[in-house]
């Protein structure tokens, strides 16, 4: 049955787009933090809020561990094309089954540290999954990331600081085997890339601050050094 129109006729579109659309739900992974720390969810669209900034006019982006990608509509916004990759299956159908016009963009399920994507993008971008890659295979992990883009491509890496563990839920700290503290990331990825840019996060802010005080990590890397 057709609603009934709002009182404040500019308000009327609301109605429309419910007709035409449906309400639209949160992922998986999205769902369970609306219920348990909705106010995370502020600090998860600003971390993909930043890549999409970053990333803007880029014709072909890669998103590394989309989860239920709740965010990445944020950076397909700003971009040409883009290919999302979550070694989950599950969330990978989850994902697919939320994906509306225009936002649209590819997800597949793939494991980074099997194989690079094939093809080649201008930008790839990974949002709180080094933390989960166990440090004998970080290396892996990051030549994969460089495989796939070009040589003139940008890499950004989120990740929780080594600090704010001691702050993380008993959930955080079991998936959380690999955090660094700012120094550690930067040494880490300068055996990528030519320039490794690394930026503090508290709460939904970026900024250049002490990085020890930082709950949170950014780091922008350029020039990949190829033969790494």
């Amino acid at each position: 049955m057709k609603s009934s129109g709002t009182k404040e006729s500019q308000y009327q579109i609301c109605l429309d787009f419910q007709e035409k659309y449906g309400l639209q739900t949160f992922g998986i992974m999205s769902n369970y933090t609306w219920i348990t720390d909705p106010k995370h969810l502020v600090y998860v669209f600003s971390r993909y809020k930043f890549v999409a900034k970053m990333f803007s006019g880029m014709n072909k982006v890669l998103e590394i561990g989309c989860g239920d990608a709740i965010g990445t509509r944020i950076v397909s916004q700003e971009v040409g094309a883009l290919t999302a990759t979550e070694f989950d299956p599950v969330f990978v159908k989850d994902a697919k089954s939320r994906i509306v016009e225009p936002y649209t963009f590819e997800c597949i399920v793939h494991d980074i540290l099997q194989s690079p994507v094939p093809g080649y993008f201008d930008g790839a971008y990974s949002i709180d999954l080094i933390e989960h890659i166990p440090q004998d295979k970080e290396n892996l992990f990051i030549t994969n990331i460089v495989k796939s883009i070009t040589q003139h491509g940008t890499v950004i890496i989120g990740t929780p600081s080594l600090q704010s563990q001691k702050y993380a839920s008993s959930a955080s700290k079991k998936g959380h085997i690999n955090c660094k503290d700012h120094q550690q990331l930067n040494d880490l990825l300068s055996n990528f890339f030519h320039n490794v840019f690394i930026f503090s996060m508290n709460d939904e802010v970026v900024h250049t601050g002490f990085y020890p005080m930082a709950h949170y990590l950014i780091a922008l890397c350029c020039y990949p050094k190829k033969d790494s």
